[in-house]
């Protein structure tokens, strides 16, 4: 028990040493596709799901929460973003005597743009596109029958045009159990990875970073730094600890809270709120995103149905995207679909 708490204390002082300097790098990450939120039932109560998650999503929110699933879970979720972007992400989760294994992958993708013409502001008749993706490998065990652990490897690739970047990064997450009603404290560092970096041949000679802006022809090709070094970028690392807990359980109806603080490298901290209600197989859902981008507000609605080769739950969610879109249609939409078997 001393160890748990040992470690539950060097998760909390982590994110302590590596936001520390978090407002100056406001806005510099890049691969922002990581940041948005899966699972229509966690983006239903407002993102704050670290210490509530128990199902295949926990891929993305926390990795221990695969520890805590029982049956093999397949999980499909769909989001349309505003601007015609969607993100596709899904993850099979198989249950072992060993612990829990899991694979996801995710893909955002958007409709074809036109290429403008820097001096006559006017299409060429070209068109571009650009997208990311991301695909990881889990693995999450109970070390005890209140403390889980769990941790993703993930592979990450974003494309604009024709140029490319490819990286990878670490989440890790563990979710401890008081055993009084329920409250569960959950971590997770998310995007734990290297800076990345494009590079640009912009003298199409095949050939990048030749001359490092020190004047020199350093190559030998008669041309002075005619490529620049690219800058370097982060990912956006991100800390989370989250206290959930059971305000009603009883046979028939539930619900939940869940408190919820995260520290992302590259904006200001965000608390975060959330509830759901069960009654039956029926699931209401509300959150609060406080010291967001965007009004913050979401809710969200699901239903369990059990089948003969399955349990099936369908959920969706709605986020408040503020003066970003014009109505609700045009919001921010997530479908998530689970088979649990």
């Amino acid at each position: 028990m001393k160890k748990i708490f040992i470690l539950i204390l060097v998760l909390a002082l982590i994110q302590s040493a590596l936001f520390a300097d978090i407002f100056p790098k406001a806005g510099t990450a890049g691969l922002q596709f990581l940041k948005l939120g899966i699972d229509a039932r966690a983006v239903g109560m407002g993102q704050a799901y670290t210490a509530y998650t128990n199902d295949a999503s926990s891929s993305y929110w926390n990795p221990a929460g695969l520890a805590l699933l029982r049956r093999n879970e397949l999980f499909i979720n769909h989001i349309s973003w505003p601007a015609n972007i969607n993100y596709e992400y899904a993850t099979y989760a198989y249950v072992t005597t060993m612990g829990t294994f899991a694979i996801s992958s995710g893909i955002l993708h958007m409709d074809y743009m036109d290429i403008t013409d820097e001096d006559t502001f006017g299409p060429t008749g070209e068109e571009f596109t650009c997208g990311d993706a991301m695909v990881g490998a889990s693995y999450a065990v109970s070390l005890t029958d209140k403390f889980s652990f769990g941790g993703t490897v993930k592979y990450l690739r974003e494309y604009l045009y024709e140029y490319d970047v490819n990286g990878w990064s670490v989440d890790v997450g563990t979710l401890y159990n008081t055993g009084w009603k329920n409250l569960t404290i959950g971590m997770s560092l998310r995007n734990f990875g290297p800076n990345l970096r494009y590079k640009v041949d912009n003298d199409e000679d095949g050939e990048y970073d030749e001359d490092p802006y020190d004047w020199l022809d350093n190559d030998g090709d008669g041309k002075i730094d005619e490529d620049g070094e690219e800058l370097l970028f982060p990912i956006p690392m991100n800390f989370s600890l989250g206290v959930a807990i059971d305000i009603i359980k009883e046979q028939n109806q539930g619900l939940n809270a869940v408190l919820q603080l995260d520290n992302c490298i590259d904006r200001q901290e965000t608390w975060n709120i959330g509830a759901e209600y069960r009654y039956k197989n029926l699931f209401l859902r509300s959150g609060y995103q406080f010291e967001y981008d965007t009004n913050g507000l979401s809710f969200g609605v699901g239903v369990k149905i059990p089948t003969s080769f399955a349990i099936l739950k369908i959920d969706y969610a709605y986020t408040d995207m503020g003066d970003l879109v014009e109505t609700f249609l045009k919001g921010a939409h997530r479908l998530s679909l689970k088979f649990s078997f």
